[in-house]
């Protein structure tokens, strides 16, 4: 193996493959990235069983050869030198020279990496700009007890009759639901859920792709795989059924009321200063004169009033909500204006973007009781 590379080429597809190295590694292969030096390119790649990321970049190869190099290393290494970078194998070692540094990397056993996993057949098409903003917004929602691993992922569900995929995250509390339009989405009925960092991580590096085949989750492969211009990254489903949602979204509203987001969310940021406890809730009260007015914190400590112009259908409404979960909604929306939806003071509701679709993100947020 012997090749030239540009160090921003390099350091890019390191740094994309080295996302996906696991923080401890059970055996101390997976800790490497996989070198793949063929004709015009040079393939990175790794994978933990869970999750595994493949890339490749333009490369002037001298002799093609595979070498496995501890990633941590490679990537503190890459991110640093400046130039045209030269790798070739000798033996065990893996000599590195760019300018005048020159470093002598040991390599780790190929015969002991795993093969990486089969993407699969393409289920459908989506824009790479669509799927990582759907993935982006659902993602405000996603649970953080580890001790409930369905909630720490986003949930996939793919629709035949519509040519749809819709995604979905809750931690109890509340429900994030994106749902897009895909191309060329010819398999049945399905669904799956899937660690959310990772899918994350995934469509972010996919953002500027034009296009991403999606293969999703079957019986017998139990992998989400995505392939971008440049990258693939495939990752293992978790066990388990995402709860059922649809029922918990009205279909009808006692009230509805429309604001401006920013000077909802500022406001909403500035009431929460007073709340010792970030979960401490804000009271929102929507009232006929076209005002909503916000009101955090007790009589025995800070207190805060704020408001914010408003139109309202209905009557009159206070709820309160959980401050932190309210302005995450508000900054995953990214509309100019949030159109609430109340069925009554005590029961979830419903944050989307004013004259928006189905299609986009519909927010769902348990209020809070009030104390009297």
């Amino acid at each position: 193996m012997k090749l030239t590379i540009d160090q921003g080429h390099l350091a890019a597809a390191v740094g994309y493959a080295g996302r996906s190295l696991p923080a401890r590694p059970p055996v101390p292969v997976l800790a490497g990235l996989l070198l793949d030096a063929q004709e015009g390119r040079l393939g990175v790649s790794s994978f933990d069983y869970e999750v595994s990321a493949d890339t490749a970049v333009p490369a002037t190869v001298a002799e093609n050869g595979r070498a496995l190099i501890s990633g941590r290393l490679l990537a503190d290494i890459t991110s640093t030198v400046r130039g045209p970078v030269h790798l070739e194998l000798t033996g065990s070692r893996m000599l590195l020279t760019s300018g005048a540094a020159r470093f002598t990397l040991p390599t780790l056993p190929l015969d002991e990496y795993p093969a990486l996993p089969d993407p699969g057949a393409t289920a459908g098409i989506l824009a790479g700009p669509d799927l990582a903003e759907a993935v982006t917004q659902v993602a405000c929602a996603v649970g953080k007890d580890e001790s409930l691993p369905l909630l720490t992922g986003i949930g996939l569900r793919h629709d035949s009759k519509t040519g749809t995929l819709t995604l979905s995250a809750t931690d109890r509390y509340r429900f994030a639901v994106r749902t897009l339009k895909w191309k060329d989405a010819t398999l049945p009925d399905c669904a799956a859920v899937v660690p959310a960092k990772a899918f994350t991580d995934a469509t972010k590096a996919l953002a500027a792709d034009t296009t991403v085949d999606v293969a999703l989750p079957t019986s017998s492969s139990g992998l989400l795989a995505l392939r971008g211009e440049h990258h693939t990254s495939t990752i293992r489903a978790l066990e388990g059924e995402f709860p059922k949602y649809a029922a918990l979204f009205p279909d009808e509203f006692a009230a509805a009321a429309t604001v401006d987001t920013a000077a909802l969310r500022a406001a909403a940021q500035r009431v929460a200063l007073v709340s010792a406890k970030k979960e401490a809730p804000i009271k929102l009260t929507f009232s006929a004169d076209s005002t909503v007015v916000l009101e955090g914190g007790t009589q025995d400590d800070a207190q805060a009033v704020d408001n914010v112009d408003t139109s309202l259908e209905g009557g009159e409404l206070t709820i309160a909500f959980n401050p932190t979960y309210l302005i995450d909604g508000l900054n995953a929306l990214g509309t100019e204006a949030v159109e609430f939806g109340f069925t009554s003071p005590t029961k979830p509701a419903v944050l989307r973007g004013a004259d928006s679709d189905d299609q986009t993100l519909r927010y769902l947020l348990m209020p809070i009781r009030l104390a009297g």
